[in-house]
């Protein structure tokens, strides 16, 4: 290998890395990180709390279904909060009611009181949390790190939560037996006042730290018009919704499968979750780098989604379990590598100043997606068995890949090129009211 190779090979894995350069970036993805892992340990140790309540897989399935509904809710006011208030402010608030809600479920597990029911009401509790943080935490990032650090930054939010995916089941597979799903639960609480600290110590710059004047209905109204003018968001919506609708096939049925096919116990149902955020580390750390500088990013996300639908057949087939872990490793391969560039084509496509409702808009309709797939596949999957639904989201996804090709996402990266050689819209994101009025006026 030559000299000038390993250079540019050297600089692709670099490029990974380069937002923890940041400091205050490095500060909140270690937080991230140590949070996100108590809440795969902590969505572990429910669902498996669940299997031994309730013998359904449409209630286990249901799991997955009653944490998304609150995006459905509640996200789109979530996003348009988050572009009228100190969003600094409303993350710290955000984390207290996590933290509340995670005790809540932890004290009545300590006091023997659990049934299906309550979880699912805790489980949606902790949704609404994660609803009104979603928008607000993603409007955080672009303005934490700079354009150039912000295909890194996407990168590392999805090892972040693959981090936390492949640590987190395995800790709460081992903590659950030991020590009981109540302290897992109050473990997780902890961990969401970990995140309200870190996010104190952020210095919030003083011109996005001031709130809006606009009222919540004419800042709702404002991004819904703007919406409506952005092609290329209706292209990223129609594109993330597709994608989602297909993607929740795995918290849906794999658990249900992992469970009552593969008859795992409390320990190699975390490692099959493991073996997921495993590959989605893999996919991270040393493939999306080295896609990014040969394909765009339509070409990645067909290839990653092609990917994904393999590995529906052959979970829809094979019922080894040193077989399936290696295929749900390549199952998070696809979801990391399609999730990351839909992500980062969105944040290049949207202005500052209406980039929490934008996020919103798109979260709200993705989460609605999971609601929808998670109904469809619990009940395949409750009637026909798990191996049938994983089998009918892999030939329906095939079909929706084909014909959304058109559809292609390369806008984004143009745009990108053309904010680098000096023609940015930062004039627009910096004066938003005379395009909100016309924009109120075009409707």
């Amino acid at each position: 290998m030559s000299k000038m190779s390993r250079l540019v090979r050297r600089e692709i894995m670099n490029a990974s890395w380069t937002a923890l350069r940041n400091p205050a970036f490095r500060r909140l993805w270690i937080a991230s990180v140590v949070s996100g892992t108590c809440v795969a340990a902590h969505d572990h140790a429910a669902t498996y709390v669940m299997n031994t309540l309730a013998a359904s897989p449409f209630l286990i399935s249901l799991i997955s279904t009653v944490a998304s509904l609150p995006f459905v809710l509640f996200t789109l006011p979530a996003g348009a909060l988050a572009d009228q208030v100190n969003r600094k402010r409303l993350v710290c608030a955000i984390n207290v009611w996590l933290a509340i809600a995670a005790a809540v479920l932890a004290i009545l597990g300590w006091l023997q009181l659990l049934n299906p029911y309550l979880i699912l009401i805790c489980v949606f509790f902790l949704g609404i949390g994660f609803a009104f943080n979603a928008p607000t935490w993603t409007s955080i990032v672009p303005q934490v790190v700079s354009d150039a650090e912000l295909p890194s930054a996407a990168t590392l939010s999805g090892l972040q939560f693959n981090i936390s995916g492949i640590v987190g089941p395995v800790l709460g597979g081992l903590l659950v037996p030991l020590v009981g799903a109540h302290l897992v639960f109050i473990a997780n609480s902890t961990c969401f006042l970990f995140v309200f600290l870190s996010v104190l110590q952020w210095e919030q710059p003083e011109a996005l730290a001031k709130a809006s004047s606009e009222n919540l209905s004419r800042s709702l109204s404002t991004a819904i018009r703007y919406f409506r003018c952005a092609s290329s968001l209706q292209i990223l919506l129609a594109r993330n919704f597709l994608f989602t609708l297909f993607i929740s096939a795995i918290p849906a049925v794999v658990p249900v499968l992992g469970l009552k096919v593969l008859h795992l116990n409390a320990s190699n149902l975390g490692l099959l979750f493991t073996s997921m955020g495993t590959g989605s580390v893999i996919a991270a750390l040393f493939i999306a780098s080295r896609l990014r500088a040969h394909f765009s990013p339509n070409t990645i996300i067909f290839l990653a989604n092609l990917l994904v639908i393999l590995t529906y057949v052959l979970m829809g087939f094979v019922r080894q379990t040193e077989l399936f872990f290696p295929i749900a490793a390549l199952a998070g391969v696809g979801w990391t590598l399609s999730a990351s560039e839909l992500w980062i084509a969105a944040q290049r496509s949207m202005p500052d100043w209406v980039r929490g409702r934008m996020n919103a808009i798109i979260m709200m309709v993705s989460q609605g997606a999971t609601v929808l797939g998670g109904l469809i596949w619990g009940i395949v999957a409750a009637t026909a068995g798990p191996g049938c639904a994983l089998l009918s989201a892999a030939a329906l996804f095939l079909i929706s890949v084909l014909l959304t090709a058109k559809l292609s996402i390369d806008f984004a990266a143009g745009m990108h090129k053309r904010a680098l050689n000096g023609h940015s819209t930062k004039g627009q994101e910096a004066a938003p009211a005379p395009l909100a009025t016309g924009l109120l006026a075009a409707g």
